[in-house]
């Protein structure tokens, strides 16, 4: 086995130039695949944690009624004692915080521009709020009490031109059917560096959201995080109740979990394309080895070489190719990786409100897993690569391969 090896680095070693550049094509494409990976994989578990962390949470309590599409007011689609029914949840094992939110349907209008908004009624000092109120870029998050303030995202802001200080009109839906309009001051305006959010989110503190929308008394829903996502179908279960509905949040995130799925599918296929570009590479260089080495072969095959010896020198040898190859990628591919993940991709705004939300950055996470599963999958097509020309080696007639006729 050692003789082995040795004849096959050897033999890779007298065109070290076309040897070099045949293991780059495998690093390359096995950089350019683990940069892919980190990034679908950052662009979708980013576009998760941002919904878990501002639209969705782990759970929501609902009413088993309740349609979030709608934005229903009706009573009986709201959660009746919301601020009793967060307190119980927060008492359970594994809830980081527990908070109730009302949502309605919202127009804001300033001289003659307007915009369509999702209002959001929240409890000010609850943590589920710590992104908005850490992502403030300017003025001072809301008080509880507070019955003329609202905060704004900055997508929003530059959009109708508003800053803090600025007065709005802010139309919203009530129970009853009707529109309640009143003027609110704007307190701050936030930046989660998500587009889609920012530019449709409004907030108000809860006591006012529920005055002015005519839901006294009353949520849309219990508003939940953990302290691991892990325990979210544990603590679902803890909470099941027969008055309420309890979501996950893969169950609220449905777009988000099958058009991952759905890529995942899509970028397996594009793997092995770029793996079998990259193969022809090898494929080539073995092809060329064996052509060179004609005479070479014909004379071990002549002092009783076997065939199978001579396919497994060949082999060797792409193994070899791939070995090297697959070192170079894994440092390519994580130098590019760490770049990418410490100063991001930017997108802009992308981000679908109605179905998952995308940061204006993507930040690539190269995960332990991938970086196996492309490492392996490298190695395997690149030595499936040179089962053909060693195949070709061991099939030549010694006679005519000493002779050049092969």
């Amino acid at each position: 086995m050692i003789q082995l090896f040795s004849m096959a680095f050897r033999d890779l070693g007298r065109n070290r130039r076309r040897s070099f550049f045949s293991a780059l094509a495998v690093a390359m494409g096995l950089a350019l695949l683990l940069l892919i990976a980190a990034t679908i994989r950052g662009e979708y578990g980013g576009a998760l944690a941002s919904s878990i962390r501002l639209q969705s949470g782990h759970l929501q309590v609902r009413a088993k009624s309740y349609d979030e599409n709608k934005t229903s007011l009706k009573y009986e689609d709201l959660v009746e004692n919301p601020d009793q029914l967060a307190t119980q949840l927060a008492g359970i094992a594994g809830v980081k915080v527990a908070t109730p939110r009302l949502f309605a349907s919202g127009i804001v209008a300033v001289a003659n521009e307007s915009a369509g908004v999702r209002v959001v009624g929240v409890d000010p000092p609850s943590a589920a709020n710590d992104p908005y109120r850490e992502g403030l870029v300017s003025g001072q998050f809301l008080a509880a009490d507070d019955r003329e303030g609202v905060v704004i995202g900055q997508t929003l802001a530059d959009k109708l031109k508003l800053k803090t200080g600025d007065q709005v009109n802010l139309s919203v839906n009530t129970s009853n059917g009707d529109v309640a309009q009143q003027a609110f001051t704007i307190r701050g305006v936030y930046s989660t560096h998500t587009p889609a959010f920012d530019g449709g989110t409004v907030f108000l503190p809860l006591a006012k959201a529920q005055t002015i929308a005519g839901a006294e008394k009353h949520a849309s829903t219990i508003f939940v995080l953990l302290n691991d996502s892990a325990q979210t179908d544990a603590v679902a279960a803890a909470i099941q109740t027969g008055a309420y509905q309890v979501l996950t949040y893969t169950q609220m995130n449905p777009l988000l979990i099958q058009t991952e799925q759905l890529a995942n599918g899509y970028i397996f296929l594009f793997y092995l394309i770029v793996l079998g570009i990259t193969a022809t590479v090898i494929v080539n260089t073995l092809i060329m080895a064996v052509m060179e080495r004609t005479r070479e072969i014909g004379i071990l095959s002549a002092i009783g070489m076997k065939s199978r010896r001579i396919m497994a020198m060949f082999l060797t040898e792409s193994g070899l190719l791939a070995v090297g190859g697959i070192i170079m990628g894994l440092v390519l591919g994580g130098l590019i990786v760490a770049y990418f993940t410490r100063y991001g991709f930017f997108i802009g705004d992308v981000g679908l409100s109605s179905g998952f939300l995308l940061g204006s950055t993507i930040y690539p996470q190269l995960t332990l897993k991938d970086t196996v599963n492309l490492t392996i999958a490298a190695f395997i097509i690149t030595l499936l690569a040179g089962l053909y020309p060693a195949v070709l080696a061991s099939r030549m007639e010694p006679v005519k391969a000493l002779r050049g006729q092969e």
